[in-house]
């Protein structure tokens, strides 16, 4: 016979004896979606914030949804946390973004030593950009690519760094959603991870000045961030967990009125592929404000927590030309902002998240 809370060997535990300290649980990491947007090289951005959630052990990412550049962050940091889990996504993401310095250093479009000392990452004052843009806008991507000789090199850079056998056969592995545009529809199609190819990715980020449209499954695609960049509408309908984090590299506002050809293209290309985005927020604040009045009730609708990292006074400070810069120093510095946005964010509002927003969405998109 023993007695509950007895010392050793049953007798009763002596008097002034201290209690045997308590043993705190392991907590549970957080599970949160991203939600990456495209932008180019600007994209680079984006790999300075995975590096940094990748280092945060209290963060678990449960999915990703993303769109061109969004979409191949979203590819590398999925394929590598199936092949190696955290060290892994880090080493492929890092990967990923050494084969695009590399090869844009052969890139016509690059600014001369001089011009970059004038411009910096600008690129639509050189002569190279001046060039190529008169020729987009004489000449269609079938004009110049009579034959379908598939001349992006992206493609090369993705057949360096993917392995579709491993991105696509790990379930274990955080979903993958990746956007693109219906050419014919004018409907987006999103990808889940085991639909993602090559093709695919090509198809979220084929700006259609620049490439033939890319066929998959007998219709014609173009860039994604058209109609979702990125969609959401994937990380809630799944029954996921309830954060979404949004990685924005598109800035939503402009002090000034863009005067200069260059600045007026550049706010039109924002507010084009923020459109989404917009609609979509706004959508989510309507709903979210009927779950707290009681009007749609769980199960079938729940509380959503919406996050965002950005730096957009720093993104203001690029033109639109930027995000066709591939030079090493400006993609390392951009992954740098990235890295210091999210440590920011990490420091003023991991308690958010699983409790509340920590972006007015009212303010922000409404």
């Amino acid at each position: 016979m023993t007695t509950e809370g007895a010392g050793e060997e049953g007798l009763p535990p002596i008097e002034g004896t201290p209690a045997s300290p308590a043993v705190a649980r392991p907590q549970q990491p957080r599970r949160i979606n991203l939600a990456l947007q495209g932008g180019g090289t600007h994209g680079a951005f984006t790999w300075g914030v995975l590096l940094r959630l990748l280092e945060e052990e209290s963060i678990e990412v449960a999915a990703i949804s993303g769109t061109s550049a969004g979409a191949i962050n979203g590819a590398a940091f999925v394929q590598g946390m199936a092949a190696g889990g955290r060290a892994g996504a880090q080493a492929l993401l890092d990967k990923l973004w050494g084969e695009i310095g590399a090869r844009a250093a052969f890139s016509p479009l690059r600014n001369n030593p001089f011009e970059r000392i004038l411009w910096g990452p600008d690129l639509s004052n050189g002569f190279a950009w001046q060039a190529f843009d008169a020729v987009t806008r004489a000449f269609s991507p079938y004009q110049l690519d009579p034959f379908s000789l598939n001349m992006n090199p992206l493609r090369k850079v993705l057949e360096a760094v993917l392995d579709m056998s491993v991105l696509c056969a790990h379930p274990e592995a955080p979903r993958l959603f990746v956007t693109a545009t219906n050419v014919r529809t004018g409907k987006p199609r999103v990808f889940a991870r085991h639909e993602v190819t090559q093709d695919a990715l090509l198809a979220s980020a084929c700006l259609p000045a620049l490439f033939r449209a890319v066929e998959i499954d007998g219709e014609a695609f173009w860039d994604g961030g058209f109609l979702g960049n990125p969609a959401l509408w994937p990380l809630y309908d799944s029954g996921g967990p309830p954060d979404i984090v949004l990685v924005g590299i598109n800035p939503l506002n402009r002090p000034d009125i863009p005067q200069t050809v260059q600045d007026i293209n550049t706010r039109v290309n924002e507010i084009s592929f923020n459109a989404s985005l917009m609609y979509e927020m706004r959508a989510i604040e309507f709903v979210q404000r009927l779950v707290e009045q009681g009007v749609l009730k769980p199960p079938r609708y729940q509380r959503l927590f919406v996050h965002l990292i950005e730096d957009e006074e720093r993104m203001r400070k690029l033109g639109m030309s930027s995000k066709y810069n591939g030079d090493w120093e400006f993609l390392t510095s951009l992954r740098e902002n990235g890295r210091a946005a999210a440590e920011s964010w990490l420091q003023e509002n991991r308690d958010a998240l699983g409790q509340r927003d920590s972006v007015d969405l009212r303010a922000r998109f409404l």
